[in-house]
């Protein structure tokens, strides 16, 4: 492929509106091994000369450029589709140019069919070929060149045409020919994660309350114990909150009052003692040896284990002794604890992102966060990444991914839509979402629409978390064990990504006070123990639901989200669907989860090449139905299943 040249017809072709790209190509959007980026532009010139049109794609850590030629699509819009083969960084852009060999070959072919002389045709042909051939290799030189002799030597116009029709040329022709006028895309990026960062199940457990005894915490090692029961429910993903030693200083007691007990263990998010800080491991869960041993055990069990980035310091962190200048001071001198109106944290103090020694702390971080994944971590969910800057996440990101293109980054940032999104923009690989706050059908539509059904899918990977440590909603603690089947069937197939804290399995649903998202007795700055076998635990329904997502390619897909019309303002109806209508799901959802509703669905069967009758396999139940047409009837039943996924089949097609 040669080299564009500059040229005063520099922009004689034109090439607008490439697609996908974020903000102007200021960001990257999102991908994974294994995906088909599929990227359109408009590309076209004045006049009636055919035109050459190119992807070009650059791997991570290359200099060069591969292509692959575009196809029209309609209306002067082109289209190329390449899978992603490697983690990294990679650019894109698309090429335009003057396609002369197509234009003298159409004229010839034309001219040819008239029965006119197409001498002057034929050497016009045969003299672009040798130009192509000045710039080839010997072996592809002397191929051009036999054709081109080929070309200027036939006796009639049908055999020159003949001759220049070979697919062989064309494909010389497309290396070699001159490309004089060419116009070029801005470049744009992706950045290729590997698949768990798309699609993943996550469950978050304190590692110290996995205990037996009442008011004793546990170890890693007694950790290990549960592994086996979450990965049996299906979960990829086991999240660790902060696993560091606890200040004593401001330590807050059950339900965060602030006269703890002596035994009381403190919120883990108040990071740093005397006993270490950010690299060091409570001695009350074991040894960082130990720590290891836990991620190589859950890896066994066929999940990973993600950390909680927490970079803020209790004061007692050992920052505040030797680096008092990493944080922010009051006119006394003293350091001002973290503040988030109306709450106020006098066990946490923050750092200074933005202070006189900001390069040093920053490089201090990076080096916390690659000490954990040379210690075998690979995800790390942020806390409160909204409250640092945005260009630190931008920068440390970058640098860790530079030589660990695998690391996972998912941002807690419960804050603004444009704040939350510019975090993804900068380098989080997901996020988590309003979801845990959307219950109704209004509500629901409106949020998906936004971060799912828009371009901000292209570059947010939102993580739909049923509930959090902090987050108990209204619609849990009241709505009884069907709303937690809803919430968890939601989660589940309208993301590729969703997550549940523990204690969800088990229904649990009683708030500090009336009005409160607190968890009543939070483990937050207690230990707990639990009979994770309770009578009305929903254990089973999550490993069903789990399953159903892994056997069903749709659901592994993030941007195939389809909502459809239900006559019922309680039941929520959407499908989703592999790109060759091969796997097709739709799921029935009755957000009302005290009263059963009957409603009238609408299934575009047409679209889906589903034929006039075919086959609704329901997956939690496991009946089967025969829809007909475009309409069908859900009954759902919350002391029943408040939920039916559905996977729609031909009724020809076999099992």
């Amino acid at each position: 492929m040669r080299a564009m040249e500059p040229s005063p017809w520099d922009g004689w072709v034109a090439v607008e509106d490439v697609y996908p790209q974020v903000d102007c190509g200021r960001f990257p959007i999102k991908r994974v091994v294994g995906e088909t980026l599929e990227v359109w532009a408009d590309a076209f010139k004045p006049g009636h000369d055919s035109i050459g049109v190119a992807f070009q794609l650059q791997k991570p850590g290359e200099d060069g450029w591969s292509e692959l030629p575009m196809e029209l699509f309609a209306n002067d819009r082109w289209v190329a589709r390449v899978k992603l083969a490697d983690l990294g960084v990679v650019r894109y852009r698309v090429m335009a140019w003057t396609d002369r060999f197509g234009t003298m070959l159409r004229g010839l072919e034309k001219w040819a069919a008239a029965g006119e002389d197409v001498g002057p045709e034929k050497r016009a042909l045969a003299a672009l070929v040798e130009e192509a051939a000045s710039g080839a290799n010997s072996d592809e030189r002397g191929e051009l060149l036999g054709f081109a002799r080929e070309i200027r030597g036939a006796p009639g116009g049908h055999e020159a045409v003949g001759a220049a029709k070979s697919p062989r040329l064309s494909l010389l022709m497309w290396k070699h020919a001159p490309r004089k006028d060419a116009t070029a895309s801005p470049h744009l990026s992706a950045v290729v994660d590997r698949p768990e960062a798309e699609f993943a199940s996550w469950y978050e457990m304190f590692p110290r309350s996995q205990g037996k005894v009442p008011g004793l915490g546990s170890t890693f090692r007694e950790c290990e114990a549960r592994l086996r029961d979450i990965s049996s429910m299906g979960f990829d993903v086991l999240y660790l909150p902060p696993i560091h030693p606890i200040g004593r200083t401001n330590r807050r007691g059950p339900n965060n009052s602030p006269d703890p007990r002596p035994n009381d263990p403190g919120s883990p998010w108040a990071v740093g003692s005397e006993e270490g800080g950010h690299d060091a491991v409570d001695p009350g869960l074991g040894t960082i040896e130990e720590f290891q041993h836990l991620v190589a055990e859950a890896g066994r069990a066929g999940m990973e284990v993600a950390l909680d980035l927490a970079f803020q310091c209790s004061p007692d962190h050992p920052y505040v002794k030797y680096h008092p200048e990493w944080f922010y001071h009051r006119e006394d001198g003293s350091i001002r604890y973290a503040e988030n109106p109306p709450k106020k944290y006098y066990d946490i103090y923050p750092l200074a992102f933005d202070g006189p020694a900001w390069r040093e702390l920053w490089e201090e971080l990076k080096r916390v966060t690659l000490f954990w994944v040379s210690k075998g971590v690979r995800t790390f969910r942020v806390d409160n990444p909204h409250t640092k800057p945005t260009m630190f996440w931008e920068w440390l990101i970058a640098e860790v991914k530079k030589d660990r293109p695998d690391v996972i980054f998912l941002a807690e940032a419960f804050t603004a839509p444009k704040p939350m999104k510019r975090l993804s923009k900068s380098g989080f690989t997901q996020s988590y979402t309003y979801f845990t706050w959307k219950n109704t059908k209004p509500e629901l539509e409106e949020f998906l629409r936004e971060f799912v059904l828009s371009e901000t899918a292209e570059y947010y990977r939102g993580n739909f978390f049923t509930n959090t440590p902090d987050i108990l909603h209204a619609y849990l603690q009241k709505g009884g064990r069907a709303a937690f089947k809803v919430r968890l069937a939601l989660a589940a197939t309208l993301s590729p990504l969703y997550g549940i804290y523990s204690g969800f399995e088990l229904c649990e649903n009683v708030p500090r006070e009336e009005g409160s998202e607190e968890y009543l007795d939070s483990e937050k700055y207690q230990y707990k123990v639990r009979d994770w076998d309770s009578p009305g635990n929903i254990k089973g329904y999550i490993t069903k639901v789990n399953s159903i997502r892994k056997d069903n390619p749709a659901l592994r897909l993030r941007r195939n989200l389809r909502l459809l019309p239900a006559g019922d303002d309680s039941v929520l109806f959407y499908a989703k669907w592999t790109p060759d209508h091969s796997n097709i799901i739709a799921v029935a959802a009755n957000l009302d989860s005290h009263s059963a509703r009957v409603a009238r669905v609408n299934v575009p069967a047409g679209e889906l090449g589903l034929g006039a009758r075919y086959a609704a396999k329901e997956l939690i139940g496991g009946g089967s139905y025969t829809w007909e047409g475009e309409a069908a009837t859900v009954s759902l039943d919350p002391r029943v299943e408040p939920v039916q996924i559905f996977r729609l089949e031909p009724e020809a097609r076999p099992r």
